[in-house]
This record gives structure tokens, sequence and C-alpha cells, in this order.
């Protein structure tokens, strides 16, 4: 997609003229210092997937929960981190849309299909624990999202294999002395079957999907050099896991005020609110794969996050920079399930959750002196568990069990030092050393869950987890050539992990009988990764080429309940992963053809359950037809590869997408 017109100057007083941006602050010169990707407006556009997930597949060292996309995994699943951290659902690099964090409030994991990324200006990674200005989260690493901020208007609408269909549209205008622009997205497919032929049965059948999305935005001028901006999000998705009792419904909303001020004096102030909602269902497969009943039912996932944060950037000369803020954000939420079934009816319900605060202030500075640049940030927050309970009864009886756990509280510093050295007008080399942390989600902490035979225990008396790392680095470009190439030391102490102390079939505290493995969420020692991430790209007329790769090294250090891990490589975290691009542009005409090679990793925390490397070739065309016309087409997994995304202690497995074409038309591509 090109892009589409700049937005028009707003009336101003004689001799002065106010664009409205849309945008944040410039980025601080900090951040010049970090190993970062960016994927622009027509790498986001012209993708050969309409997911925001897979797309960002591509960048090395970046990774979700498990192999499955959005279209088709558990949005549960969804967590996103960095720096081969995974093995845990939720996530552990912060999501940021326009200065917002997006993780679920309940969760920790990132509803996909709210984003739709042919309305996003650029999404920007930025890998590293200790990104003080963005919050705890912001374990290993940042993803930010920056929306389109013009006027005109474009749309597309494809039809796709499996009777899939979608569309979007994004428009903007001038109106009420501002800029307001709407974004809206849907979908739908019949989707496939995610067992692999081999090992399905009857119950097996195809997971269709639904989703849609509608984001508003209203900026404005509201006195010299200051802009007001207004945003609002709402997002619903609708999907089947592809077994009988397996639907599940997710629903949110967003409401941000963001003010920006750029004069001699920088600065922003921003305030949000968040409501989210899940509901799904969760059956038990008989033998054979011949029958599935319903085991439970949380039928209202609801919970809110509200928040905000300030900045200041004084004005110190062209060498140094400077930032000063503080930023909150309150969470509350709760699951309420109905489990026990007995001849298909519930006999039991559990209701659990609580509520968590954090709060920090920062300081970061930057210094260039020469071939020199060095930057320092120092952050401090405070954390707060609070009402956190669990509460279990016999339908229309009195309760059977009540856990209330204790108020907890502590402070937790973190920061970052960095250097950047131009060694010649080519080269330049790069050092650092920082530190982050996470606050276990309410999830984490007080909500016990099934998966089939298997059951893990809630707990919540979690710690937070803490990472420290070092990287060092070259960055190389010539003309039309860029290359990056960063190691990385990083230790995740205290991580959050689904540890498995017992085995089936028998009776365990906090989950009761259990047919399969038995687990509880803990603290162990740590997750110790090293690893080298690399990047390249040429141009040369026409033509594009890039290349990325991930190779890790990621081992558990663990004792007492969790020392069989001990040792062991994190659950879902391959040691390799490596994408390739290939393009042609000229003009309004392209196309462009990405492979991905996933090395093996593993199901389980107990490396039992081996999935196999995959590799997967993905494509895109669009080609003019009128003047504002295009046709475009699409294609993932084009060889159409088995890819494994899990596999279950019966031996049955599960595939991520299989060959997926799409056709259509797009407008407003000039």
């Amino acid at each position: 997609m090109q892009p589409m017109l700049q937005a028009m100057p707003l009336p101003e007083p004689p001799g002065e003229i106010v664009v409205v941006t849309g945008k944040a602050l410039p980025d601080a010169r900090a951040e010049r210092n970090y190993h970062t990707d960016v994927l622009g407006e027509r790498e986001l556009a012209d993708a050969p997937a309409h997911e925001l997930d897979s797309i960002l597949s591509r960048v090395p060292g970046l990774q979700l929960f498990r192999r499955s996309d959005s279209t088709s995994g558990h949005p549960t699943s969804q967590g996103v981190t960095l720096r081969a951290l995974g093995g845990n659902a939720a996530s552990r690099a912060l999501l940021i849309l326009d200065g917002v964090p997006q993780s679920d409030p309940f969760g920790g994991w990132v509803n996909w299909p709210a984003y739709d990324p042919a309305g996003l200006e650029q999404v920007k990674v930025l890998r590293g624990g200790g990104g003080v200005s963005h919050g705890s989260g912001a374990l290993a690493g940042t993803i930010e999202l920056t929306s389109l901020s013009e006027a005109g208007f474009n749309g597309a609408i494809e039809g796709g294999s499996r009777r899939s269909l979608r569309g979007h549209a994004l428009w903007g205008e001038t109106i009420g002395g501002g800029l307001l622009t709407v974004d809206a997205q849907g979908g739908r497919s019949d989707g496939f079957v995610p067992v692999t032929k081999s090992t399905r049965g009857l119950v097996d059948r195809e997971a269709p999907y639904a989703e849609a999305s509608l984001r508003a935005r209203w900026m404005a001028p509201v006195a010299e050099q200051v802009e007001l901006q207004l945003a609002g999000l709402a997002f619903v998705d609708d999907r089947d896991r592809g077994v009988p009792f397996t639907d599940n419904r997710t629903s949110g909303g967003d409401v941000s005020v963001r003010l920006v001020g750029r004069g001699h004096w920088q600065w922003t102030a921003l305030g949000y609110g968040q409501w989210r909602t899940l509901e799904s269902s969760f059956a038990s497969v008989g033998d054979g794969r011949a029958s599935a009943s319903r085991v439970s039912f949380q039928d209202s996932v609801p919970s809110r996050g509200i928040g905000g944060s300030i900045e200041v950037r004084p004005p110190l000369g062209a060498a140094v920079d400077l930032r000063l803020g503080a930023d909150s954000r309150f969470v509350t939420g709760e699951s309420r399930e109905l489990f026990a079934y007995v001849g298909g009816e519930p006999s039991r319900r559990r209701i659990s959750g609580g509520r968590s605060a954090t709060i920090g202030v920062f300081v970061e500075s930057s210094l260039s002196r020469g071939a020199l640049t060095l930057s320092g940030g120092l952050r401090l927050d405070h954390w707060r568990i609070m009402d956190g309970e669990l509460t279990e009864r016999p339908l229309g009886g009195p309760p059977s069990r009540v856990e209330e756990y204790p108020e907890r509280a502590g402070w937790r510093p973190t920061g970052r030092v960095s250097a950047v050295y131009v060694i010649s007008t080519d080269l330049s080399g790069r050092l650092a050393a920082y530190s982050g942390w996470r606050l276990p989600t309410l999830n984490e902490l007080f909500r016990p869950f099934r998966a089939g035979p298997d059951a893990t225990a809630a707990n919540g008396l979690l710690d937070p987890e803490r990472l420290a790392g070092i990287e060092a680095g070259f960055r190389f470009e010539r003309g039309p050539v860029k290359a990056e190439l960063t190691g990385f030391i990083n230790r995740l102490s205290d991580a959050v992990a689904n540890v498995t102390i017992g085995h089936g079939p028998g009776v365990f505290p906090g989950v009761g009988f259990v047919a399969g493995d038995f687990r509880q969420r803990q603290n162990i020692d740590a997750v110790r990764v090293r690893g080298i991430e690399g990047s390249a790209e040429a141009r040369r007329g026409p033509w594009s080429l890039s290349f990325g790769a991930s190779l890790t090294d990621a081992r558990v250090d663990a004792d007492g309940a969790a020392s069989s891990l001990n040792g062991l490589r994190p659950a879902q975290t391959p040691d390799l992963v490596l994408t390739g691009a290939i393009g042609w542009q000229q003009g309004r005409r392209s196309a462009s053809v990405q492979l991905r090679h996933v090395g093996p990793q593993y199901e389980d925390d107990l490396n039992r359950n081996r999935l196999p490397s995959a590799t997967t070739v993905d494509a895109f065309v669009a080609w003019p037809i009128a003047r504002q016309w295009q046709l475009i087409a699409r294609a993932q997994n084009l060889m159409n590869e088995e890819v494994l995304a899990g596999i279950a202690e019966d031996g049955t497995a599960e595939r991520a997408t299989p060959r997926t074409l799409w056709f259509g038309l797009r407008f407003g591509a000039d």
C-alpha cells in the first residue's frame, strides 16, 4: 500500500501553521544504541499474511508461545517474547499501540485480531530488557505499534482458501479543526482441521473463525505546539478449536487520551482504560478420538486495566538528551468457571482472580561526543498484588473451598547502560548491559486449569521475574547494503514455569483428580540464554534481498521440585530460526517471496515430545489494473509444509496453518 494523502494543515492564526501528526515525541537518541528492527507501512500492507503476529514472525528472535498463529491457536496461547525467553503463554515482551500497553490485563496474552496491519505506519521491535521508559513489562524487549495518521481513503476485499473472506477500510478526513481517522477490518473462514490427518478421529473437524475490529482517532492542536490525540478501539474474535465444546470468544475495547507538547520543552501525557472479556469452553476427548465431552466452561473472564504516563524532555542542547517520566498501571480480573461436568451438566462453580498495580519513575539520558554516544537509564517500580482469592462451590450450595492470598508488595529497580562508537563512516560497534522485570499475571497467580488429561495448579505466591543481560554488536551500512550482528547473554531469574511434579491417575492438591500429568506454576531458579542474532539487506534497482537469523542456546537452571528440568531446554523454544526474502517493486507493481525455517523445539517442559523443524514459503503479488485499483494475491505456506504446533501425551498432533491462498482487489494504492 502506498502512503495516503498527507494530512492537511489545519487553520491557525496568521503566520503560524500547525500540522497534525498523530505521533508521539521523536525517538530518543538512546534508542539508537539498541538492537532495533523496523517494519514500515509497505512491509505491513504487502505481506503474505493479514495477521500481525504472522507478519512479525519474520523478525529474528521474535517468538509466539506456539507455532500456531492467531487464526487457529487459542487466544490464551498468544503470548509474545524475544530472544528465546519463551515457554510461557504470558508475554515477556511489551506490546504498545500509540503508547498504550496491549497485553490482556488478566492473562498477559495478546489479542492479535484487534490490530489491522494496513492501518499501521510502522512496527518497531526493540530487543533486550531495561526499556526504562516503556514500563515494567518490557522484560525481553518492546514492540511499538504506530498508527497511520493521514487523510485519504483506501480499502481492500479478498477471498481465500476454505471459504475465507477478509476486508479492511481506512479513512481520514479533516473534521472539527482536527484530523479524524477510522480503521475498520474483519474476516471469517471455515478454517482447517487442526489435528493432523494421521492422528485425527471422528470428533475432529474444521476450526472456523470470525473477527472484526474498529479503531478511531481524532487529533487536533489545542494550544501553540500542543496536540490532543483521542483514540478508541473495539474488537471481537469468535473461533472454534476443531473439536465439539471448544468454542471461544474474546472481545474488548480501549480508550486513550494523549497530549503531546512539541515546544522548547518537549513533553507528553497519556491516560487510558482497557476492558477485556473471554468466554472459553474446554473438552475431554475419548479413546480413539471418537467422542468428546465438555469438562469446563469459562463463561466469563472480565478484566480491565487503567493507567497513564508522563514524560518531559528538558532542552539541554544538541549533544545531551534527557528524559524524565513516570507511569502506572492498575489491573483487575477474574475467571468465572463451571466445571465438574456430570451427564453433560456442570456441578461446580469456581471464581478466581485479584488485582495488581505497578507505579514507576524513570530517568534516561544520552551524551554524544564525537564518534562516541553514551546512554544510561534507571527505573524504580513499586508493585502490589491484592485481593487474590479462589472460591469453589457446588452449584446452589455454600462454598466448599475458599483460599485467600495475602497482599504482597515490593520495590524493583532496573536500568540500562549502552555505548555506540562509530568506527568508520560505514561501521559502528555497540555494547549494552541491562536489567528488567515482570509481575506475574493474575491468571498465573490465581487460576488453575486443565488441558486434556493434564492439570496445572495456580500459585498465589509467585515472585516477579527478573532479567539481567549483556549484548554486543556491529552495524554496517553502505549505500543500499545494511547488516547487523548481535551477540547476547541473558539470565531470567525466578522464571514462571508450569512445572511437572506428579503423574496420574490420582488426586492432587488444588486440582483434584488428574488422569495425566500434574503441574504447578512455580518460580524456577533461572533460564539462561546465549545467542546470536543477525540481519542483512541489500537493494539494487527494483530488487531487494534480506536475510535474518537467530541462533540460541537456552537452558533451565532448577532444583527442588523442579530439579527434573535442570539442564533442559525451555518448552516451545527453538534453537534456530532463519528468515529470508526477495522482493521486486517497480511503480505500483510488486512481488515478494519469503522463506522461514524454524528448528526443532519441545512441546513440554520435560523435553519428551519433540516438534520437528519446519520450513515454509510465503508470497505476495500486487498488479495495477486501473488508476487506483490493484489486483493482489497472497500465499501462506505455499508448499503446504506440515508444521507441527503441538503433540499430546497420546500422540495426537496439532498442525499450524496449511497452504492458504488469497486473491482480491485493493483501492487507493496510486
